[in-house]
C-alpha cells in the first residue's frame, strides 16, 4: 500500500476555519454536506417542534388558568366566611354589652368598650373587600401572568414559535453561513480524498506527499515567464520508481470548466513545477540530493505534471501537463517504467518532506 503523509489541505484549511468559528464538533466532510442537504428541513424541524411546544403550553396555561380561576373563587369564600363570622362575634360582643348603669365609672368604661368595638366593626367592614383582593393577590397575580401569555399565544401564534425559536434558527443560520464560506474546499477536499483513496491502492514503493507547501524568501525567479515565485501549494506529490508525480485535484463542474474567470490550473501546475524542479536541483536550499551516481553523469528527476478531474474534463490537450480523469490515474501513474530504487525513491521524499517542514 502507498505510504502516505500529510493531511490533505482543503481539510486543514476547512478544520481551521471551522475552529475559527467554533463549530468543532463537526467529524468529516460529509457531514458537512450532509448539514448544507439538510439545512432547510432542519430549519422547518426547529420550526414544527417548537409549534409543537407552543400548542402544549397553551393548551397547559389553559388547565393552569382554569384551576387558578377555582382556587381564586374558593379563596375568596374562604375568607369572606372568615371576616363575616369575625363580624358577627363583633356585633355579639356589642350587643351584649349594658346600655344602662348607676355608677357614672362605669357608664365612663362602657362607653368605650361600645366606641372600640364600633370602630372596630367599622374597620372591619372599610376593609372588608381589600382584606379578600390581599388574600387572593398571590393567585390574581400568577392568573393575570398565565392568563396575558394565553391570551397572546391565541392571538399571535406564529410571532410566538418565531419567538420561541429564534436562538436555535440564528445559531442554525450562523453555522450554515460559516460552513457555505468553505463551500469550495468542502468538494476540492471530497476530490482531493478521492484521488488519496485511489492512489492508497499502489505499492509500497509509492510515496503520496499532500499539500505540500513552502514560501521562498527571496522569492524564486521565473525569467521565461518573467514571473517572482513567493510560495508554492500541491495537492499531491507523488514520489514513485519512475520519478515525480505533481498532481492536482478539480472537483469542478462542466460549468466551471468553462468559467473564464477560474484560475487555469495549467498556469498553476506550470508554476508549481518550476519550484519543484529548483528544490529537488537544490537551487533554493543549497543542499543537493544525491542520487546513485551513473557513470554518464547526474542523472535527473523526471517530473509529470497531472491535473486529475472528478466530474470531468476538457476534451482538449495541453502542453507542460497531462488531464486524467479519476478512473485513469493508475494506468497512467503505472505507464511509466521505474528508474528510480527503492532506497532512492525514499530519499527523494525523505529530501521533500524535510524541505518542506525547515
Amino acid at each position: 500500500m502507498c505510504k502516505v503523509h500529510n493531511q490533505i489541505g482543503s481539510l486543514t484549511t476547512i478544520k481551521l476555519h471551522l475552529d475559527k468559528h467554533k463549530l468543532m464538533n463537526i467529524k468529516s466532510v460529509n457531514e458537512l454536506i450532509h448539514f448544507q442537504k439538510s439545512y432547510p428541513a432542519m430549519r422547518q424541524q426547529i420550526i414544527s417542534d417548537d409549534k409543537l411546544l407552543i400548542e402544549q403550553e397553551k393548551k397547559s396555561l389553559g388547565c393552569e388558568i382554569m384551576e387558578l380561576e377555582h382556587s381564586i373563587e374558593a379563596k375568596k369564600v374562604e375568607v369572606e366566611q372568615q371576616l363575616l363570622l369575625e363580624l358577627d362575634k363583633l356585633n355579639h360582643q356589642l350587643d351584649k354589652q349594658p346600655s344602662a348603669h348607676s355608677n357614672i365609672i362605669q357608664i365612663l368604661i362602657n362607653y368605650v368598650k361600645k366606641n372600640r368595638l364600633k370602630i372596630k366593626i367599622r374597620d372591619r367592614k372599610l376593609t372588608f373587600d381589600l382584606k379578600i383582593t390581599d388574600s387572593i393577590k398571590h393567585l390574581t397575580e400568577n392568573y393575570n401572568i398565565k392568563n396575558n401569555r394565553y391570551q397572546y399565544i391565541s392571538s399571535c401564534f406564529d410571532d410566538v414559535v418565531m419567538e420561541s425559536s429564534i436562538q436555535q434558527l440564528q445559531e442554525l443560520d450562523r453555522r450554515k453561513k460559516v460552513i457555505d464560506q468553505v463551500n469550495n474546499s468542502i468538494y476540492g477536499a471530497l476530490g482531493e480524498q478521492k484521488v488519496v483513496r485511489e492512489l492508497e491502492k499502489l505499492s509500497d514503493e509509492y510515496i503520496l506527499i499532500n499539500d505540500f507547501k513552502s514560501r521562498f524568501n527571496p522569492p524564486i525567479y521565473n525569467r521565461k515567464e518573467n514571473d517572482y515565485i513567493q510560495s508554492i501549494q500541491i495537492d499531491h506529490i507523488l514520489v514513485s520508481p519512475s520519478g515525480v508525480f505533481l498532481i492536482e485535484t478539480k472537483n469542478w463542474s462542466q460549468a466551471s470548466l468553462n468559467n473564464l474567470s477560474l484560475y487555469s490550473p495549467v498556469q498553476q501546475i506550470k508554476r508549481a513545477n518550476f519550484a519543484l524542479y529548483n528544490i529537488l536541483n537544490g537551487k533554493i536550499s543549497g543542499r543537493k540530493l544525491t542520487l546513485n551516481k551513473h557513470h554518464w553523469g547526474d542523472r535527473e528527476i523526471p517530473i509529470k505534471n497531472l491535473i486529475v478531474l472528478i466530474n470531468n474534463r476538457p476534451i482538449e490537450e495541453f502542453q507542460y501537463v497531462k488531464i486524467l480523469t479519476l478512473n485513469s490515474l493508475l494506468s497512467y501513474v503505472n505507464y511509466f517504467k521505474s528508474c528510480f530504487s527503492t532506497d532512492e525513491t525514499q530519499r527523494i521524499a525523505n529530501y521533500l518532506l524535510n524541505f518542506m517542514g525547515q
